[in-house]
């Protein structure tokens, strides 16, 4: 039994990031707010997103989302306002153009070439000939040191 409830406890740990005074009256406010949540790093911890970071700049993001939903904002305009005082970090996904267009195709572009290159080494110890064969002479040579 303990070990469930630990389970239990340990799979919905990120959902504890949220504090219930920061939740929304509007359930459909509160979604939105969630999905942005989701999409936007936390300065600090890197690999998490603002939802689930416990960080106090998380909880401030967390809150300023919130407050501009509030106020009307469209999911996309919250995105904005947050991306031009952090900077495109915050986000998970950064947009394709730009500098970012390189980190976007670098990894498909190194995939194929490292496949051509794999492919042509592959070839080329395919395509190597096979030993001679002795001459008489070596042949005998090698007879005699065998013999010795």
């Amino acid at each position: 039994m303990f070990r469930y409830l630990a389970l239990v406890l340990l799979l919905a740990w990120p959902a504890f990031a949220v504090e219930p005074d920061e939740v929304l009256a509007d359930p459909a406010l509160e979604l939105r707010a969630r999905d942005i949540g989701q999409m936007l790093r936390c300065p600090v911890c890197q690999g998490e997103n603002i939802d689930e970071s416990n960080a106090e700049v998380a909880k401030d993001l967390r809150v300023l989302v919130r407050e501009r939903l509030v106020a009307g904002d469209e999911n996309w305009e919250v995105i904005t306002y947050v991306t031009d005082r952090y900077g495109e970090y915050v986000l998970f996904e950064p947009e394709a153009k730009g500098f970012n267009l390189i980190l976007y195709w670098l990894g498909p572009v190194a995939l194929v070439l490292a496949m051509l290159g794999a492919f042509g080494f592959i070839r080329g110890r395919r395509n190597t000939a096979s030993p001679k064969a002795l001459t008489p002479e070596e042949q005998a040579r090698i007879d005699e040191i065998l013999r010795e």
